[in-house]
């Protein structure tokens, strides 16, 4: 019944631009913390963004903080990440997850609930 589904990947070159959006289904949106991960090739999923839902709160990790910006629209259970001033080292497969659990909301291991994925490949 949940389903999560990432858009918005692509090929762009250094200081471009991409919008990223997670559209969720099958399950009560405002319950549920959801986060944005990458992984490279040989690299470890890597927190991008975070909401958690329950307290309206946020979190970016050092490497895209001033860069990007996680939002959502309740209304159409989306979140979206928006991505500013990309850099070759962006360059990953980006995954929004969601969970309605309280624990680590920063780490992978936490979330029940994928999407599939969505290239972001950044060219220098």
């Amino acid at each position: 019944e949940v389903q999560l589904v990432e858009s918005g990947g692509g090929l762009v070159q250094t200081g471009g631009s991409l919008r990223l959006s997670c559209a969720a289904s099958g399950f009560t949106f405002d319950d549920y913390a959801i986060g944005w991960f990458r992984q490279a090739p040989g690299k470890e999923r890597e927190v991008v963004s975070c909401l958690t839902n329950g307290d309206g709160s946020s979190y970016y990790a050092s490497r895209v903080k001033g860069r990007f910006t996680i939002s959502s629209d309740n209304a159409k259970n989306t979140v979206y990440l928006q991505m500013n001033s990309l850099k070759p080292e962006d360059t990953a497969v980006y995954y929004c997850a969601a969970d309605n659990r309280i624990g680590n909301y920063y780490s992978a291991a936490h979330y029940e609930y994928w999407g599939q994925g969505t290239q972001v490949t950044v060219s220098s």
